[in-house]
């Protein structure tokens, strides 16, 4: 009997170790809870995931976070993490601003914005890079250093596409605070105030504004004009290259290598 208490006591605490000392097989790994995101990207899976994390919905619309995101990609930017993208196929009552720290995922600031006198009334639908036009131009931006004006504080941007935007700076085309551009002004008149071809912003958040955006970050100003969709080079490169990533290797004879 006490032989055999002695064998079950042995069975069970090998029982015991063999099941315990196994290492633990972790499940599958699900999606991680946060996305992380290091630069800009041009991964359209990802781009989504990032518009949906970010919570953009009824804000800013997808189609034109893609846009920006994918053209964003081939511009030389010193931060990266901050984007801002105007949509001008919203009326000026609309808040049709966005400003989005990409790094962690957040909407900074969703606001009114005017456009040039010459654009159009409540909407912009006229756009020119032409001095003496006092029209917004639309397309890629990189932003640069700030100044005290006669606007007050204000930011200088660099357009970045040929013949669509680049006269931005000679004309004075910059980011600044202004009166007119405000919700008292709206109501008073049914739409914004407008610019000399600026996009104006309501005074009291130009200051955190231009000090989140300076020095470096991209300026996407986006409105469904189908020249410029047709002439952007930023645009048309983005195409070709997504494309030349889609093609598969074809070697002699036809077959397609899987």
């Amino acid at each position: 009997m006490k032989n055999f208490f002695i064998v079950m006591v042995l069975m069970c605490a090998a029982g015991f170790y063999t099941i315990f000392s196994q290492p633990i097989q972790n499940p599958i790994p699900s999606e991680k809870l946060t996305l992380k995101v290091d630069s800009i990207v041009n991964d359209s899976s990802v781009i989504e995931k990032l518009y949906h994390r970010i919570a953009l919905e009824g804000k800013l619309k997808y189609e034109v976070f893609e846009m920006a995101m994918q053209g964003f990609e081939n511009l030389s930017l010193r931060n990266k993490d901050i984007i801002t993208i105007i949509d001008f196929t919203l009326p000026s009552t609309e808040k049709r601003m966005c400003v989005i720290d990409l790094k962690n995922q957040k909407l900074l600031y969703h606001t009114i914005v005017s456009h040039g006198r010459n654009s159009g009334e409540k909407y912009a639908t006229s756009f020119s890079n032409r001095h003496g036009s006092f029209q917004s131009s639309l397309g890629f931006y990189v932003t640069e250093k700030t100044y005290f004006g006669g606007n007050g504080y204000s930011l200088v941007i660099n357009g970045m596409e040929k013949g669509i935007n680049d006269q931005a700076k000679a004309r004075a085309v910059v980011i600044h605070g202004a009166d007119y551009c405000s919700q008292r002004i709206i109501n008073a008149t049914g739409r914004l105030g407008r610019s000399y071809g600026c996009p104006a912003l309501p005074r009291e958040v130009t200051k955190p504004i231009i000090n989140t955006i300076k020095n470096g970050t991209g300026l996407f100003i986006y409105a469904d004009n189908p020249e410029y969709m047709a002439t952007s080079k930023i645009l048309k490169s983005n195409e070709t290259m997504l494309a030349q990533r889609e093609l598969p290797d074809i070697p002699e004879g036809g077959a397609i290598l899987n």
